[in-house]
């Protein structure tokens, strides 16, 4: 299945499933009030509501709460996560990041999946505008893959991680590679410098939607990015060096994840203006347009304006 929160022009964020990718199915007002108007509150009940959401997915387009997918307008498909960490886990990202700014590979990356916590409270949906941070000169993208949380746990070992997922979505983890370079010299961060906008969606696919592609650590899916039409970045989801049920060990080792926190891949190798260089891409600027796709999970498109 695939979810959608979507505005119907009433200023209401709605719960929406996608059918044909045509139309969107108003799961609330589809089902008279019994099942979720919102995605929090699926993902955290999603045993309970996926089977009877599945009894919709046979309405027509005439019927009660069916909507052309051309009507609305989709917003962020989790627009109120119950927190965001972001993976380090593709090595080809690693290493060329680290060799554009002259440092080696450090043993350490290899013995555990790191991450840091980001701001989960300013998620940005697809077609909405990036503001460029105020005094920002090096405004970057990331083209990575998210999962979403969707059962509570802790310690959850990497065998069973998998049954944790709800779905996933493409991520955008915007950075000001000004700020961050300067506030990581100091031994702290990135903090500033990923604080003002992460995109996700355009929608979330569930799981199970993606068994049959997987491979290695991952899912043969292949990611791209262009800005204004012109490709620059091209990887697949398969060459994680730490899967998903690695990431989800490391991060509920002594802590509880609870239905609703979002954790990202990191960047995909070649994902990004600091790893491709200046020589490839200046960095982004008002007006040009980034759009990130990734197979089976869609096309995620933001326009950068000035802060």
């Amino acid at each position: 299945m695939k979810f959608i929160t979507f505005d119907n022009h009433n200023g209401l964020n709605r719960l929406g499933l996608l059918q044909n990718s045509t139309h969107v199915i108003d799961i609330n007002e589809a089902s008279n009030g019994r099942l979720p108007s919102n995605m929090l509150e699926l993902v955290e009940r999603n045993d309970h509501y996926l089977p009877l959401i599945g009894e919709l997915e046979s309405l027509s387009t005439k019927d009660k709460g069916v909507y052309s997918l051309a009507e609305v307008k989709l917003k962020a498909p989790l627009p109120n996560p119950r927190s965001f960490r972001d993976f380090y886990a593709f090595e080809q990202h690693v290493k060329t990041a680290r060799a554009n700014r002259g440092l080696e590979m450090i043993p350490e990356w290899y013995e555990i999946p790191v991450f840091y916590f980001s701001n989960h409270l300013v998620m940005k949906g697809p077609e909405e505008p990036i503001k460029r941070p105020k005094n920002c000169e090096w405004l970057d993208y990331e083209l990575e893959i998210a999962c979403i949380i969707g059962k509570e746990g802790q310690n959850i070992s990497r065998e069973e991680a998998d049954e944790y997922i709800f779905g996933y979505c493409i991520l955008n983890d915007w950075s000001a590679r000004d700020f961050q370079r300067k506030e990581m010299m100091v031994g702290l961060g990135p903090a500033k410098g990923k604080d003002f906008a992460t995109s996700i969606g355009p929608y979330i696919v569930t799981s199970d939607e993606l068994l049959e592609f997987a491979s290695n650590k991952g899912f043969n899916l292949k990611m791209t990015a262009k800005v204004n039409g012109v490709l620059l970045s091209e990887g697949n989801m398969k060459d994680l060096f730490y899967s998903f049920a690695e990431m989800i060990e490391r991060a509920s080792n002594g802590v509880t994840l609870y239905p609703g926190e979002i954790i990202g891949s990191g960047t995909v190798g070649t994902g990004c203006l600091l790893e491709l260089g200046q020589e490839i891409h200046r960095w982004l600027e008002p007006g040009d347009l980034v759009e990130l796709e990734i197979e089976n999970l869609g096309v995620l498109r933001n326009t950068i304006i000035s802060g």
